[in-house]
């Protein structure tokens, strides 16, 4: 099947997309054949769908611009109708001006009429869109154990409303320096076993580890009668160890069946922003339909968390003038140069992503990805800046530092206390979480259509021309009060994807 769908008739006007009037680039909406006539040039070669063509003469040198805003320099002299792409479009670190700022944008006050979903409201405040009993194993040595006990309860009949016993299974926790990468290590762990879908939790280790459960249970721990820990070693190996747990967890079976579904408001909705598996389309669908339903969930009092440093790499400048004051624009621009230094440390680049399926779906560097990704925040004013697994508490937009890597960047969205996470994505990446409903949506529907138990909205419905950006977005904000409340699960849940990775970011001991 073509990447595109071309069942629709494709008229010189509505082949490509132009999406400002400055730009000397247009999309191609559909393949284009050499010699194409569009409304203003002709096709010189060959275009796939998603990738872009050039409008008007661009000189070697100059600028290249898509959404207004600059993406590369031509490595050659580009002719009207010809095929943009890495071939000669080139990326290089741009040299912005900044905008801060002045004073302080006040927290956001929700309106009196706030929507509701049935959520389970929790001890902190927060409230659950799911109700699950983790496992989290301390360190790679107790990995594959808490999977065993997991496992154990698949085929079980479990109480109404009781969700299931997960495994957080991971290849950390030993062999680490001590210091910044033990210390976020910490974060995510504790931040899934006190997470609000979490009802109760047991942290299981080997007994010897760098990370020891002490620290999820000791006196500078968070109090939780739901938190139990044990290690392999104190309770006599593998299979005595599942037995102990099982023990533990016939007890939290039935405490949270005892835990009730009751009308919270949207504002308690804590939502995640990822993207995977980018393409092209992925800017002018998938990701401005996520803004639109991001800005509304803020106008309710709710929080949605941009993730992915490195791809708004290239759009500082538009997140620094949104910021909620100076101090906010300042802590920000400190991650990404925080984030620079860390990637030279490995003699890499922002521009090492994107992809290959990225380029191949029509991203030619992280300049013009980064535009596209940071649309999901919407338009709403950047409230906070936070680190990797660090507890969300401020509502509105919110960013956190993580990598572009889908599971890494998921598991420190869950850890700071999303609830709920939506997932765009072009090519097709089939990824989840083990406590958080993941709502994936494709950018276009040819990846719609072929993977159709993998992908719950079509946002290329957009770009097919039935339905606007904001009707989408809309429609995706009611789709997940549906799935906060119990009422929809995802794909990702029901074919049961439950990847769980967390950042190592210093050396192995």
């Amino acid at each position: 099947m073509p990447l595109f769908d071309i069942a629709r008739a494709a008229t010189a006007e509505n082949s490509t997309i132009h999406l400002h009037p400055s730009d000397n680039i247009a999309v191609a909406r559909v393949p284009l054949a050499a010699g194409t006539e569009l409304a203003s040039v002709t096709v010189r070669s060959a275009i796939p769908a998603g990738h872009k063509v050039a409008l008007a003469p661009i000189a070697a040198g100059e600028p290249v611009l898509r959404y207004g805003q600059v993406i590369g320099r031509a490595r050659q002299p580009i002719s009207p109708g010809e095929h943009v792409h890495t071939h000669n479009l080139g990326f290089e670190e741009l040299h912005q001006e900044f905008v801060f700022p002045e004073g302080e944008l006040p927290l956001p006050e929700p309106p009196a009429d706030v929507p509701m979903f049935q959520g389970y409201l929790r001890e902190d405040g927060r409230a659950g869109t799911r109700n699950y009993i983790a496992v989290v194993a301390a360190s790679n040595c107790a990995a594959h154990t808490a999977e065993r006990i997991a496992r154990a309860y698949e085929d079980a009949v479990l109480p109404p409303g009781v969700d299931g016993v997960v495994a957080f299974p991971h290849g950390e926790g030993c062999g680490h320096s001590i210091g910044p990468d033990t210390d976020q290590l910490h974060r995510t762990l504790a931040g899934v076993l006190l997470h609000p879908n979490v009802s109760a939790a047991v942290i299981l280790g080997l007994g010897c580890e760098v990370n020891q459960i002490d620290h999820y249970l000791g006196p500078n721990a968070p109090k939780s009668s739901r938190l139990v820990g044990l290690t392999l070693q104190s309770s006599g190996g593998t299979r005595a160890a599942v037995e102990h747990a099982r023990q533990e967890i016939a007890r939290f079976i039935d405490m949270a069946a005892a835990d009730k579904r009751t009308p919270v408001p949207a504002s308690k909705i804590c939502l995640g922003l990822q993207c995977g598996g980018s393409d092209s389309f992925s800017g002018i669908t998938a990701n401005p339909a996520v803004g639109v339903c991001s800005d509304l969930l803020a106008h309710y009092g709710g929080t949605t968390v941009l993730a992915e440093t490195t791809e708004s790499f290239g759009a500082e400048h538009l997140l620094v003038q949104r910021s909620r004051s100076r101090a906010v624009a300042e802590k920000y621009l400190r991650t990404v140069a925080w984030y620079k230094e860390y990637l030279v440390r490995f003699g890499g680049s922002f521009n090492d992503n994107p992809s290959p399926g990225n380029k191949e779906g029509g991203l030619t560097n992280i300049l013009e990805k980064s535009l596209g990704a940071v649309a999901k925040a919407g338009t709403s004013p950047l409230m906070d800046v936070v680190e990797y697994a660090e507890t969300i508490r401020t509502p509105g937009f919110v960013l956190m530092n993580t990598p572009g890597y889908d599971p890494v960047s998921l598991a420190g969205l869950a850890a700071g206390g999303c609830n709920l996470m939506v997932f765009t994505t072009g090519r097709g990446s089939a990824t989840g979480f083990p406590s958080v409903p993941v709502v994936k949506v494709s950018s276009n529907t040819a990846t719609f259509r072929r993977m159709p138990e993998d992908m719950d909205i079509n946002a290329g419905a957009i770009a097919d021309g039935e339905k606007s950006v904001q009707e989408l977005g809309a429609e995706m904000f009611h789709l997940l009060l549906r799935t906060a409340s119990g009422d929809y699960r995802t794909w990702s849940e029901r074919l049961g994807h439950h990847e769980f990775v967390p950042w190592r970011i210093g050396p192995v001991l």
